[in-house]
């Protein structure tokens, strides 16, 4: 469903095509990170702790090197140390000194699953018996898991070289507490005095893992020229490279990554976990190496997202108006920093002419696995407190959610707590489809409620590379640097395919490896199709420039005198008659013309669109069980345009069934001694098709004039406004406050005995 702005008469955009690697995937022929073999490859396991924080006394690997089969045991100390990084800091953190200290623990442990050593052996069940040989002795430590409690002065610390980043100085003493970012604008005291209504909520929510299907796999192979090539899966391979080089100083240049079909990432596959242990060993048997994590080291050992306690305030007039907010969050980074606390400032209250602001997010470190990005990194808890709040005002004052939302909305020319101005946006349109929706109108039974929720996102541009080649049959190579995760070859190749006025089929996209092409930054932050999008239709517009001066030249005119229409170089010379000739006729006559003919483009993509989505949830709670059953969903989502409109559908539903799990389901259990418990996909309750509805999908288009095609990046709108729906329609149908994810039974069941008791 589309808004009439964005009618079009295209001949591939906004259609929908074959996936160009459904066959491989559906016939098994697709090579995923597990299914690489080299001859004389050997196997590599981890030795990880138990403890969740701990002083590493002395190893012994001695027995486990005299096992029959090993060929080498590595420890931190094959792994090369690096400085701790000085201020200023980046948004995104990539510290050498933490990155080598997560790969491999040094002088200390920092959580459960945390790596200590290494073995590289003919055969896995070589590898698993010489870890049992490995003696650690460790002095254990009191572990933290809470955020504010880990931000307290008293709290144990993990790090004692980690003082308090404030601006251009730093604390006194170490602490966990990172740094904390801050977004305000107007005068608190001001709007507060002006509000009718003021509410305060605290709200918190568990890690969660992105609980991607295909585990973290690697085979790393170097020679005796010092070069290495990695194949992992990943969703970047430019970023591995940089990452291991750098890690492992070897020369950038002879560290070649494949990138390997990609069983989901969801932001889990940004960074390095076993490749660098994979080139040491590599490097120290001389032989491949291939490490491949179980499910449980995924859930220890790799970063789910961050935990938050947030508290919240807001004030609002009695005519809807929002006058002010105010928030602080605590963002549990894990045993390392690096919460995405800028774009959780930049989310909150980002889709709300709100004139007085401030919301200031922490950054603390604790006794869990270091986070990762998970689609969105930072905002579906922003919003969760942000809408959460919004949802209770507007019933406080008797007034309908989404009247009070288009009262409040953003709109062209305004600004994000974070800074971003925004142009042309969607968020009136989505606003309105969702009130018109049958859905938001449909009556509802006994223990049912619904819920909604708006979220916001700004996607990602930056550094892409492509380079597309016409071969001598008229078809086109588009090679790009970006690993398909959510179908980024069907987007590239539709536009490739636009561009050139031709049929689709003739467009092969390739990811190509980090030795075929320029830096192509991660296939994340809903960046791909727009970035790369770019870079593509820069390169076949390169492409057609070359065929046009290829015509003038076998015609014999200026090259100002041919145009491109439809696949054909055309004369527009008046008064002659010349016949056009097709890209397959130009093709053919190239390589005796002057030469091969391709096109390339290496861009730093600017001028990225907010994108917002609002979802619409209807679920029934067991008030004898707790149990919470969703009944239908909704996702209305502006998406500039889709190029591909089955893919854009596919995202938008798969970000509401990550939503659900979040809402309902999904959290790390640790015991009293900081061990995680529910380390599979059995006791760590992820959503699958039984437990959710259809969702249906409304794609709302409201082109981005900063993109040729009006892109706007959908992969992670979703996900942000999902958790808080689902929790909304939890509220409304039990009929009381609930601010604590996941919204599990026990949870459930002691909401409705805390709602008996307040009766009688």
């Amino acid at each position: 469903m589309s808004n009439d702005n964005a009618k079009t008469n295209f001949q591939w955009v906004g259609k929908r095509t074959r996936r160009p690697d459904g066959v491989d995937k559906v016939t098994g022929r697709a090579r995923y990170g597990d299914d690489m073999s080299m001859p004389g490859m050997l196997h590599c396991k981890v030795l990880r702790s138990r403890h969740a924080h701990a002083n590493i006394l002395s190893i012994d690997t001695s027995k486990a090197a005299a096992l029959k089969g090993v060929k080498a045991v590595l420890t931190s100390a094959e792994i090369p140390d690096h400085p701790l990084s000085k201020p200023p800091y980046a948004p995104i953190i990539n510290d050498m000194h933490d990155i080598s200290r997560n790969v491999m623990a040094r002088d200390k442990v920092f959580y459960d699953g945390h790596a200590v050593a290494a073995v590289a052996a003919t055969s896995e069940r070589i590898a698993k018996a010489a870890l049992e040989l490995i003696e650690v002795k460790y002095e254990v430590l009191p572990h933290v898991l809470d955020p504010i409690d880990a931000a307290q002065p008293d709290a144990p610390i993990l790090h004692e070289d980690q003082f308090t980043f404030l601006g251009d100085k730093t604390s006194e003493m170490p602490s966990n507490l990172f740094r904390s970012s801050v977004g305000e604008r107007g005068d608190l005291d001001q709007g507060f005095g002006e509000a009718d209504v003021i509410l305060e909520r605290d709200f918190s929510s568990e890690p969660v893992h992105q609980g991607y299907i295909e585990p973290l796999a690697c085979v790393a192979s170097t020679s005796e020229d010092g070069c290495v090539e990695l194949w992992t899966t990943t969703q970047g391979h430019f970023v591995i490279r940089a990452l291991c080089s750098s890690l492992l100083n070897i020369e950038l240049a002879k560290v070649r990554v494949t990138a390997s079909e990609i069983g989901g990432g969801f932001g889990g596959k940004n960074t390095v976990y076993g490749e660098p242990v994979a080139i040491r060993l590599s490097q120290m048997t001389g032989r491949p190496v291939r490490m491949v994590m179980s499910r449980t080291e995924v859930f220890r050992a790799s970063g789910p997202t961050v935990g938050s306690r947030t508290h919240i305030k807001m004030g609002i007039k009695k005519d809807g108006t929002i006058t002010a907010a105010e928030v602080e969050t605590w963002y549990q980074a894990g045993a390392f920093k690096g919460a995405p606390t800028g774009r959780a400032v930049e989310t909150y209250f980002s889709s709300y002419t709100i004139p007085n602001l401030k919301a200031t997010v922490h950054d603390v470190c604790v006794n869990r696995p270091k986070v990762a990005a998970y689609r969105a990194p930072g905002a579906p808890m922003a919003a969760f407190a942000a809408e959460g709040i919004i949802n209770e005002l507007a019933n406080r004052i008797g007034m309908d959610p989404i009247d009070i939302r288009l009262k409040n909305a953003v709109t062209e020319g305004d600004q994000s707590l974070g800074g971003s101005v925004y142009g042309s946006i969607g968020l009136i349109e989505v606003l309105n489809q969702t009130k018109n929706h049958p859905h938001y109108s449909a009556p509802l039974g006994p223990n049912q409620g619904r819920g909604l929720a708006l979220g916001y996102w700004m996607h990602g541009g930056g550094l892409s590379s492509v380079s597309a080649h016409l071969l001598d049959d008229g078809s086109v190579t588009v090679a790009t640097g970006n690993p398909d995760i959510g179908g980024s070859r069907s987007s590239m190749r539709v536009m490739a395919a636009e561009e050139l006025g031709i049929d689709i089929e003739l467009i092969k996209p390739i990811v190509a490896d980090t030795g075929s092409m320029g830096y192509s930054h991660l296939t994340a932050g809903s960046r791909t199709t727009f970035a790369t999008g770019w870079a593509v239709i820069n390169s076949v517009r390169e492409i057609i420039e070359k065929l046009c001066i290829l015509a003038a030249k076998k015609w014999d005119i200026d090259v100002k005198d041919v145009s491109w229409e439809a696949g054909h170089a055309v004369s527009t010379k008046s008064g002659d008659i010349i016949k056009p000739l097709s890209l397959k006729e130009l093709a053919s006559m190239a390589t005796k013309m002057g030469g091969a003919i391709a096109g390339h483009s290496e861009i730093n993509a600017g001028g990225t669109g907010a994108a917002f989505c609002l979802q619409l949830v209807d679920v029934e709670v067991d008030p004898e069980t707790g149990s919470v059953t969703p009944l239908r969903h909704t996702v209305i989502q502006d998406v500039g345009r889709a190029i591909s409109p089955d893919y854009v559908e596919g995202q938008m539903q798969g970000g509401a069934v990550q939503g659900i799990g979040w809402a309902l389901n999904e959290e790390y259990v640790y015991d009293d001694q900081a061990r995680l418990q529910n380390t599979g996909f059995l006791d760590y309750r992820m959503p699958v098709a039984s437990d959710v509805p259809m969702i249906d999908t409304v794609i709302v288009e409201v082109p981005n004039p900063n993109h040729p095609y009006g892109v706007r990046g959908v992969g992670e709108p979703t996900l942000v406004s999902a958790p808080a729906a689902v929790a909304n329609a939890v509220e409304n149908a039990i009929g009381k406050p609930m601010s604590s994810l996941p919204l599990s039974p026990p949870k459930v069941l002691k909401a409705f005995e805390q709602l008996q008791i307040a009766a009688e």
